[in-house]
């Protein structure tokens, strides 16, 4: 029985080291996400700024999770299509372009959040 519990600790202990090697990729090697990060970084700031209530805080936090979750969904599917597909191909293009209006989606989400919070401050 010990061994069950083991295996199934270091399986977990794994899985979060493959979770954290993905996270450091996406920051270390994508334009998209390093941009989306200064952003995030730029908007708690005004957090801080504005002393936004701990309400405000939860959106905007789900909104930058949001955003940072897609824009990552949107890579993976982007290189899975170049692996799967090196030349261009219109199949191929359509489903990018998908995954990138899902990242549109939420930006525009985001959006809406960030002005609903500051907007009322600003004025």
């Amino acid at each position: 029985m010990k061994p069950e519990k083991s295996s199934f600790l270091i399986g977990r202990i794994r899985s979060v080291r493959f979770a954290l090697r993905g996270l450091w990729l996406l920051v270390t090697t994508e334009h998209s996400i390093i941009s989306q990060l200064i952003i995030s970084g730029i908007m708690c700031v005004l957090g801080f700024y504005f002393e936004i209530s701990s309400t405000e805080w939860m959106f905007q936090i789900l909104a930058i999770g949001m955003i940072l979750t897609a824009e990552s969904l949107n890579t993976a599917i982007e290189k899975l299509c170049d692996y799967l597909q090196p030349n261009f191909d219109k199949k191929i293009g359509f489903i990018k372009d998908i995954a990138a209006g899902a990242v549109t989606f939420a930006a525009i989400t985001a959006i809406i959040i960030g002005g609903i919070i500051y907007l009322p401050k600003l004025f």
